[in-house]
């Protein structure tokens, strides 16, 4: 089938039809015809606000970007509803936010912005920085912002929550208490021997164990691959970059920073709204700049007055500009002030602003032998994405068109390569590893058809084209094949239950108050004596340690608690508790007590929390 689909799509009929989509996607963008056929689709709903299947793939994206190479362990339908429920929590938090009235100041929202070390060259943010890594994210400036204030948004809300969280003085001497517990007690470890050596393991009982257990003798489904591998750091070693064009670059960059100066401001931020029209807040605004003008302080009036309460707690600081950072209005006004003058009122779409310029920095640009070096590399980067997007085009007509990876090899330079056999679960190379090299490699296209895959890119650097080298079906080891290793299982068995009766016999004997040194001796066994051991002791099994600390505190001294239990490396040991030994919150060091104060802060705070989204879930309608 796939073979006439591409014998087909050389046809005419079918290069029309390319070429009209081709067209739509140039007159309108392919994002919005996509958006058109699927963007209205709605995954869910919350309290009747909407949630698409644009926003789903885009939350599903980030969710197994960030699983990474282990995606291929998850079911695609559970790893949907994960990113479902999530964008859920995030409208139901929105949700609570706007109910509650809680915003962020857009003074806020572009301090974060800024000191965003994303967006920092030399601890100052660079616009242009900042705009290159926001598309790289697949943002436009509006969208990010809108992004970051959606995130403050319900950070504030999750404070306002956990921050009410309190433990008790109480409460932390009883957990330091518990803490500090300690127990003294004896053990003895009994561990597998050689105390069935002489007992023959029957063919039926290898034959019992290889039939209940044939999944533990199943050797997974393989394959062996081919594959091409496009790298983006091969492409570096073949660019050289003329020190000409270098010079060249630096001139443009050096004439454009000529005028780039810094300036740091404050301000005091009137509202327009609640009763007041423009005019009368511009008339308040004159009032309180006749106020500085007669010499009180502007951080004093703006904490008085600005509604941009977080500035107003710096004393109006809002940071530094470039000439793009604030409004266009203030921008302007700060253009015509000197260090420590203070504008007359502004009006912006936030406000009325006071502006104050309280720092005035014309920027130095570095000499050209500081900066070769970077612009050097920032054009070689240049040319060589240019030349890997270039072939990784070339790479994915050649997949599409030819039948193995021979003419890619030929016309891209490429080495063909083979892999090791690798399961359904991955190898351990960036290619077999691969969550999609995994999708493809077991899909009936490469199994059954024999065809080359599409390309995969294993990277933002690197992308790959595979093809099928030998399969093994899943297949059950014979008998005779696995018997020394089902033999080597039966007698640790074997030893295990022979130790665990060594050890019950031991317990029995204790525990009728019979003499069990007959037992120890014969058994070459020795009490291990222990005093004030504690939960995190790091000088002794913790399974021992976890087993002690489960077992009740003996009656009194002359009745000791026993117990006994297997170790994961099949040993036995009984434990005779003897005391338990009360621990007090005066043994505790200082720094552990504040440690384990605000590890049960934090604790109160997510439980708060949590009990705060329940609630919302539990009283929303949600589709």
């Amino acid at each position: 089938m796939l073979q006439s689909i591409r014998d087909n799509s050389q046809g005419l009929i079918a290069k029309i039809i390319i070429g009209f989509i081709i067209g739509l996607m140039a007159l309108f963008g392919a994002e919005s015809i996509v958006g058109g056929l699927f963007g209205a689709n709605k995954a869910a709903s919350v309290n009747g606000e909407d949630i698409t299947e644009q926003e789903l793939a885009v939350s599903l994206q980030n969710l197994m970007a960030s699983l990474g190479a282990r995606v291929a362990d998850f079911d695609e339908q559970l790893l949907r509803d994960v990113a479902l429920q999530q964008l859920i929590e995030d409208k139901l938090l929105m949700q609570a936010a706007d109910n509650a009235g809680m915003v962020i100041s857009p003074v806020s929202i572009d301090r974060e912005i800024v000191n965003t070390p994303q967006f920092q060259i030399g601890g100052r943010f660079d616009q242009d920085l900042a705009r290159r890594t926001m598309a790289a994210q697949g943002f436009s400036a509006q969208a990010y912002r809108a992004a970051v204030a959606k995130q403050m948004t319900m950070g504030q809300l999750v404070n306002a929550y956990s921050a009410t969280a309190f433990v008790t003085e109480a409460d932390i001497a009883r957990l330091a208490a518990l803490e500090m517990q300690s127990r003294d007690f004896r053990f003895v470890s009994i561990p597998l021997g050689t105390r069935t050596l002489g007992e023959a393991i029957a063919q039926d009982e290898l034959q019992a164990y290889y039939d209940s257990n044939a999944a533990q003798f199943t050797e997974e489904e393989q394959v062996s691959i081919q594959y091409v591998l496009l790298d983006k750091n091969d492409i570096f070693n073949e660019v050289e970059i003329d020190e000409s064009r270098v010079r060249a670059r630096y001139d443009e960059q050096r004439a454009a920073a000529v005028s780039d100066i810094e300036r740091r401001a404050s301000h005091i931020l009137l509202e327009i709204g609640s009763g007041q029209t423009q005019d009368q807040v511009v008339a308040q605004a004159a009032e309180i700049k006749q106020r500085l003008d007669a010499g009180e302080e502007f951080g004093a009036l703006a904490r008085e007055f600005s509604v941009d309460t977080f500035s107003a707690e710096e004393d109006g600081d809002i940071g530094y500009t470039n000439g793009a950072i604030f409004p266009g209005p203030v921008e302007q006004a700060l253009l015509a002030l000197e260090v420590g003058q203070v504008s007359d009122p502004v009006v912006s779409e936030f406000g009325v602003h006071l502006v104050k310029l309280t720092e005035y920095q014309a920027q130095e640009f570095p000499e050209y032998e500081e900066l070769s070096e970077r612009i050097a590399r920032d054009l070689k980067t240049a040319q060589v994405d240019q030349l890997y997007f270039s072939r990784l085009e070339t790479l994915a007509n050649l997949a599409f068109e030819t039948f193995d990876l021979q003419a890619i090899s030929e016309d891209l330079g490429l080495e063909i390569r083979e892999s090791d056999f690798f399961g359904r679960s991955g190898g351990s190379d960036i290619v077999t590893s691969n969550p999609t090299v995994l999708t493809q490699a077991f899909s009936a296209d490469i199994l059954e058809d024999d065809m080359n895959s599409d390309v995969i890119e294993l990277s933002a650097d690197s992308a790959a084209v595979i093809r099928l080298r030998e399969h093994r079906p899943s297949a059950v080891r014979p008998l005779e094949e696995v018997r020394a290793e089902i033999a080597v299982l039966l007698r640790t068995q074997k030893e295990q239950q022979k130790a665990a009766e060594v050890g019950q016999q031991l317990l029995s004997a204790l525990e009728s108050g019979a003499d069990a040194s007959d037992i120890m001796t014969a058994e070459v066994l020795s009490w291990d004596q222990r005093q004030n051991v504690r939960r995190n002791q790091f000088d002794l099994n913790t399974e021992i340690i976890r087993n002690v600390f489960a077992m009740p505190t003996p009656e009194s001294a002359d009745q000791p608690v026993r117990q006994g239990f297997s170790l994961t490396n099949g040993a036995f040991v009984v434990v005779e508790l003897q005391s338990v030994n009360a621990g007090s919150i005066e043994q505790m060091p200082e720094e552990a007590r504040q440690q384990l104060a605000t590890a049960m802060l934090d604790n109160q705070g997510r439980l708060t929390f949590d009990a705060m989204l329940a609630q919302l879930r539990t009283s929303a309608t949600i589709r």
